[in-house]
């Protein structure tokens, strides 16, 4: 088995449910560490952060979990030769009362879920 790790990719999109989170657009930041069985050809990563990219940016969403979702079910979508997908989303502009580097939120799922 393979792994195939992208880090820090950087997007800009309206997610939140407060009401300017549905119109001011922010920064988040993914990961995606995709597993690849053994087999014929490669795994592009240029469509894999492309799939990241595409579920990234159209916004609004309202929660970040959405976000991981879409990424991993899209990243095993890809491919059959990807058996699970690990995507962190993390939000560093989040609206609490007191400091906060940033809110993340992880999903994981597998081909055979």
């Amino acid at each position: 088995m393979k792994e195939i790790r992208l880090h820090a990719m950087r997007f800009h999109t309206l997610v939140g449910i407060l009401p300017h989170e549905r119109t001011v657009v922010q920064p988040i930041e993914v990961d995606l560490n995709v597993h690849v069985a053994e087999g014929a050809g490669i795994i592009d990563y240029r469509v894999l952060y492309a799939i990241a990219a595409r579920v990234a940016c159209p916004g609004p969403t309202d929660y970040l979990e959405e976000i991981g979702e879409g990424i991993a079910v899209g990243a095993l979508a890809h491919s059959t030769r990807i058996r699970s997908a690990r995507v962190a989303v993390r939000k560093p502009h989040v609206s609490l009362p007191g400091p906060l580097a940033y809110a993340e939120v992880v999903v994981v799922r597998n081909a055979d879920d």
